[in-house]
């Protein structure tokens, strides 16, 4: 543990400490100074201090901080469900249970160890060193498509194509009810949830969060629907679908808490389909990636529910 004191100036009063320390420490988040004011790691002679506390001037703040680790990514041989490849992208279909990309928690067995195995180093670098050639992703318990970028010049334009939102992305989903319309837009705002940081909302002044959405199939109680995201917020899906009553099933965050499927061990949402105009050729080029089989098999048991 590395332990650091710092004087706040007069001048400083009122300020509140997450945001000075994120100033006075380099390198350091204003996030990562709550989660260690949470771990009651900042304190003023001797007393933790709470997330609102505001500096009154010429306090001294105690700041311990945990040793660093240095986390060198390592190549893994895990196998990959490739939909597509050239020199300049990939398209994989990700298994659910797979995180994307290496963090506090999760530095293997990721899709970009996967990547850095089969791909070499030809990977976008853009997205720094622990999410080579990431240009979008998907939750860890999502399955699907997702493309890589094998250089700069590829990861440029897939994500101006993203945020111009002419990258059409389907997902396929099983929620519970039965929505009125067959087909719709979701159209509201997303943000960080405010107490609970894990969590997105519906928030007004957040960013622009569009759905759209249609039915494939109702059965009883449960309804088999596909989206399409206009913009690409996280967990967007998921949080328009409880925003309006109908959860995805299976989802651990946002769903019902006791349901037929809240077992299956995760949200029952699968990235179905991918259109995109690759970044060399100027071709549009349409990808699909079949229901995965857990889906399948609760599709078959709602079917032989009536």
């Amino acid at each position: 543990m590395n332990e650091l004191c710092l004087t706040a100036s007069a001048d400083q009063a009122g300020v509140r400490v997450d945001s000075w320390l994120a100033e006075q420490i380099d390198g350091l988040t204003r996030s990562a100074v709550q989660n260690l004011l949470s771990e009651k790691m900042v304190c003023c002679n001797g007393q933790p201090l709470k997330k609102n506390y505001k500096l009154i001037g010429g306090e001294c703040i105690t700041v311990t901080l945990p040793e660093l680790r240095e986390v060198d990514l390592v190549p893994e041989n895990i196998p990959l469900d490739i939909i597509y490849e050239d020199s300049d992208i990939i398209v994989v279909n990700k298994p659910r249970g797979m995180v994307v990309h290496p963090a506090p928690g999760n530095w293997s067995g990721t899709l970009v160890n996967a990547l850095m195995y089969h791909c070499g180093d030809s990977l976008s670098g853009i997205n720094g060193e622990h999410r080579p050639g990431i240009v979008h992703r998907i939750d860890k318990d999502t399955s699907g498509l997702l493309v890589v970028a094998k250089n700069d010049a590829a990861h440029q334009s897939l994500a101006s194509q993203i945020a111009a939102h002419t990258a059409y992305r389907g997902y396929e989903a099983i929620v519970v009810g039965s929505p009125r319309e067959d087909s719709g837009t979701i159209n509201k705002p997303i943000a960080r949830h405010k107490t609970d940081r894990k969590k997105m909302a519906i928030m007004e002044g957040g960013r622009e969060a569009i759905t759209h959405y249609r039915v494939l199939q109702r059965f009883r109680g449960y309804t088999h629907m596909a989206f399409q995201l206009e913009t690409g917020r996280t967990h967007q899906i998921r949080v328009h679908m409880a925003s309006i009553g109908h959860p995805i099933i299976g989802d651990p965050v946002y769903g019902l808490k006791k349901d037929r499927f809240s077992d299956i061990g995760g949200q029952c949402l699968h990235a179905a389909r991918l259109t995109l105009c690759h970044p060399t050729t100027q071709e549009m080029m349409h990808f699909t990636a079949p229901l995965p089989e857990y889906f399948t098999q609760i599709l078959d048991k709602l079917e032989k529910m009536g």
